[in-house]
């Protein structure tokens, strides 16, 4: 059964760092590629990172270019987010997804987590 648990969240101040993680059972890491996304409260879900299964490669949204970096331990069947720089409109539950190419989009993604909460906060 494939299952994906996130981790890591919690309240930062604004300006701070938190590292996300995705721990992820019931299938091979390599194969796939991974997102992340949040989703604020009354805000439609909204893709920030993606990683490549292939080479690594990755995508990300405009608004945590430079700040927020993806990356993957296939050893560890973990995929993690670095979220630095942090602002208040980072303020989501975030979560990791399966998916089978480098994507933004929601809809093609087959597997999530539950989520994690993120609050950036003074």
């Amino acid at each position: 059964q494939v299952q994906l648990a996130e981790s890591g969240g919690g309240l930062v101040q604004p300006g701070g760092s938190l590292r996300l993680s995705c721990a992820v059972s019931g299938f091979t890491l390599d194969y796939y590629a991974y997102g992340w996304f949040r989703q604020a409260p009354g805000m439609e879900r909204e893709g920030v990172a993606s990683i490549s299964s292939s080479d690594g490669s990755t995508v990300y949204a405009d608004s945590v270019k430079g700040r927020f970096t993806i990356s993957r331990d296939n050893a560890k069947n973990t995929v993690y987010l670095q979220m630095n720089s942090l602002k208040p409109e980072d303020t989501a539950v975030y979560y990791c997804a399966t998916s089978v190419g480098l994507s933004l989009l929601s809809w093609e993604y087959d597997f999530w987590g539950q989520g994690t909460q993120v609050t950036v906060s003074s």
